[in-house]
Parts: structure tokens; C-alpha cells; sequence
């Protein structure tokens, strides 16, 4: 293939897999088998909790991207597929603000018929991510409603956030009411830990950032290399330094973005729209 050839011949007509128990297509699917011709084999018959789960019942293998190339890999393996997708999701602390919640959403794609490993990505604030220890119900309703709740469930355990008794997936009133009573009633410490549920069929916030994610992932395999044609020519790395518009001075802004092939190394420099970054967040105007 040349570079000047439609890229989205290397997708069209294929079939991809994607495991999931908690309805991740819904996210996915549109972007994906309007924009790149594939069409989406969904597996919902197999626990990807094995995997790693939010409440901590079971550790992750590995970073996030590896516990996404192992879904893929997994799909791939019981599909016979070339093809295999996978979604995962990381939940914490602002990277700049710590008492801000952050949420970063993967999907994973992985081409065994040409070697291509690419993958999407949502990162930033929009998320309910949270908890509260609460001894009554008053404390317990201010947090639902601060969570969005009953649009987004809830998690409640006695206690601590390892207590083995847990009640996931609460979505209304009326269950969150008895499920307290219940925490209460087994806790030794007259208190129950209550945390958003952030499973995606139960979290629309993290629905809406992984089909963000998704969208980021069918951009970048119609993005092709100028060089080559291979699909996935994307960012690999954002260079800081925009200088100040009063000092001239290197900021932390980012100046400019390197994109690169995978397969045949081309790499380029984009810089950013903006030609000087503002004085506020220059470390010599502004120490």
C-alpha cells in the first residue's frame, strides 16, 4: 500500500471482538463500525472481573495497558479473530490537583494480521469518582445526590472499603435505604463506607468518556503514516517549553507534538496554535 491510498482498507469488512460484561458497546460500537468499515463482535459470556475489579476484590494484572492487552488477547483467543479490542479504565487523584477526582479511559486495539498495537484515550475531571464513610442516613443521601445517584449506582460495604460484605449496583432509593440498614446493622463500627459504582453499564459519566476513548482510537487508525501508509501514525510524545509572551522563557506549556510510525519510525513535529503561553504560568514571571 502507498500512503496515498484510503487507510481504512486495512479495517473494512473485518470483524473485531470485544469482551465485555458491562455493556462497553454501547460506547464503542457507533465510531467504530461506522467509521472503519469493521464490524464489532461483542462477548458478553465471559468474567472480566478475573481481570481486576473497581472494589477491589480482585488486584489488576499489571499496569492498565496490560490488563487491556489481556482482555483483547483473551477475546482474540477464544474468537479465532485477528482482531480484538478492550477497554479499561483507572480511577484517582488529579495529576496537578490532588483533591480533584481524574479518570483515565483506554481502548486497546490489537492487529495480529499487521502488527498493529494502537489505543484511544479519555483522561481528565469528568467523573463522579468518590466515596464517604457515613454513619446515618442523612450522610448517605448528601453523598448519593453529590454522586448523581440514582442515574449512577452506588457501592456499600460495612465499615471499610475491604470488608468482604458488599452490595453493588444500588440504583434507587428505596434500595440504598435497605442496603444501609443492612451495612449498619453488620458494622463493628457503627459506620458503612459508600463509594460510586464505577462500572461502566451502571456509570453513564464513564460510559460518555470511554465512547471519548473509542473516538480518540478510530481517529488514529485512519490517521495514516506519510511515510509508509501504516495506520496509527499518532502522538507519542508532547514536548513542553511554549515561550512566555512577556520573558521569552520556557513554560511547561507544551509547544509542540511528536507524532510517529510504529512500523517504519517516521516521526514529525507538530507545534501547537499557540505561539506564547501566558505570563501567569511562566516559573520566571510568575515564580
Amino acid at each position: 500500500m502507498t500512503a496515498a491510498e484510503p487507510v481504512d482498507r486495512f479495517f473494512r469488512g473485518r470483524r473485531a471482538v470485544l469482551l465485555t460484561k458491562h455493556g462497553k458497546e454501547r460506547a464503542i460500537r457507533p465510531a467504530f463500525e461506522a467509521r472503519t468499515g469493521c464490524e464489532l463482535l461483542v462477548r458478553a459470556d465471559f468474567d472480566t472481573d478475573r481481570f481486576g475489579t473497581f472494589t477491589r476484590e480482585v488486584a489488576r494484572p499489571g499496569s492498565q495497558l496490560d490488563a487491556a492487552r489481556i482482555k483483547a488477547r483473551k477475546g482474540m483467543e477464544l474468537t479465532g479473530l485477528d482482531l480484538g479490542l478492550a477497554s479499561e479504565g483507572t480511577f484517582g487523584p488529579h495529576p496537578a490537583i490532588p483533591f480533584l477526582p481524574w479518570n483515565c479511559e483506554l481502548v486497546l486495539l490489537l492487529d495480529d494480521r499487521i502488527g498493529l498495537e494502537l489505543h484511544g484515550e479519555y483522561a481528565g475531571e469528568n467523573t463522579n469518582y468518590g466515596h464517604a464513610l457515613v454513619a446515618g442516613w442523612d450522610e448517605a443521601a448528601e453523598f448519593a445526590r453529590s454522586a448523581g445517584f440514582p442515574a449512577h449506582a452506588l457501592v456499600l460495604r460495612p465499615d471499610h472499603d475491604a470488608h468482604p460484605a458488599i452490595e453493588k449496583g444500588i440504583a434507587s432509593w428505596d434500595c440504598l435505604r435497605e442496603a444501609l440498614t443492612a451495612a449498619l446493622t453488620a458494622s463493628a463500627t457503627g459506620r458503612a463506607f459508600l463509594e460510586t459504582d464505577m462500572r461502566a453499564h451502571v456509570n453513564p459519566t464513564r460510559m460518555a468518556n470511554i465512547r471519548a476513548a473509542a473516538e480518540d482510537l478510530v481517529r488514529k487508525m485512519l490517521s495514516p503514516c506519510p511515510a509508509c501508509g501504516q495506520p496509527g501514525f499518532a502522538p507519542v510524545r508532547r514536548v513542553t517549553g511554549l515561550p512566555c509572551e512577556l520573558c521569552g522563557e520556557p513554560t511547561p506549556l507544551v509547544a509542540c507534538v511528536v507524532y510517529a510510525c510504529s512500523k517504519c519510525g517516521f516521526s514529525r513535529e507538530d507545534p501547537v496554535k499557540e505561539r506564547t503561553a501566558p505570563p501567569d504560568v511562566c516559573p520566571c514571571c510568575n515564580p
